[in-house]
């Protein structure tokens, strides 16, 4: 069995930048077990795999640890390999996914417009385990499916250098620490080491719990923001209510082939 593959930079509009993503397209599922060793073997903070359905695309992710439920990078990854490269002939693509449908449209021309659930986080205590985990006790702390730490500024979101081995024992599927930016609306950082990313370079689905709290904090709708990573990305966000506007840039780094001919034999 041979299968294409593309490998993105989302969130960058140059290479080397942003969070890459692998990104392939298949006419039928895969078994679970393979997609799952697919994505091991990229190596790669995420894996996307969709499948055409008539006017939309069954869409999912893998980490090297395993599948999750809402990947932002990776939808805006796949999103640009239909329209850039096999030929999407309409402005908005559908996917059907765990969370939902999300839906991705052009924006501004060379941006690629991605509206996701909001996700608002409710306050949680300062407990000793997670600040033992961040390394630097936070101003605030919120809980939605992840953790959300807010710091006084971006210098001490920059610093933060948590335990991972702390981290990888919290509740929820992310760990974000976010603070003003000096230069973007807000900063943000993002550790998920139990999926077997230390620290993910930049990561949508993080934005539909950062983007609520932002915007009520800002009173604002409109958000630049950009996830301080060594890799960096900038994103451009807007808080709708119960959905959550997130865009960026994408550029292709790779495209080849997958040969699993001897899949079965390779110990």
């Amino acid at each position: 069995m041979k299968l294409d593959i593309f490998q993105v930079d989302a969130f960058s509009a140059e290479v080397f930048g942003g969070n890459p993503a692998a990104v392939l397209p298949l006419y039928e599922w895969l078994s679970d077990e393979l997609m799952q060793r697919i994505a091991l073997e990229n190596n790669l903070p995420e894996t996307a795999f969709f499948v055409q359905r008539g006017e939309y695309y069954e869409l999912r992710w893998f980490t090297p640890g395993g599948e999750i439920d809402l990947c932002g990078h990776a939808t805006l990854a796949a999103a640009h390999v239909l329209f850039d490269y096999l030929e999407y002939p309409d402005e908005c693509i559908v996917f059907a996914t765990r969370s939902g449908r999300l839906f991705v449209d052009r924006e501004d021309g060379c941006r690629l417009s991605m509206d996701f659930p909001a996700w608002p986080a409710k306050p949680f205590q300062v407990t000793e385990r997670v600040q033992r985990a961040l390394g630097i006790r936070p101003d605030e702390l919120y809980f939605s499916r992840d953790f959300m730490a807010v710091y006084k500024d971006e210098a001490t979101v920059r610093a933060l250098r948590p335990d991972m081995e702390l981290v990888s024992r919290l509740d929820g599927l992310c760990l974000i620490v976010t603070a003003p930016g000096e230069e973007y609306d807000f900063v943000s950082r993002v550790f998920v080491p139990s999926l077997g990313i230390p620290e993910d370079p930049v990561t949508g689905s993080a934005h539909c719990t950062l983007v609520p709290y932002w915007a009520k904090r800002l009173g604002k709708s409109d958000l630049r923001a950009y996830q301080a990573s060594e890799r960096g990305g900038e994103l451009f966000c807007r808080d709708l209510g119960d959905r959550v506007k997130i865009a960026g840039s994408a550029v292709l780094y790779l495209r080849g082939t997958i040969h699993l001919e001897h899949a079965a034999s390779c110990g």
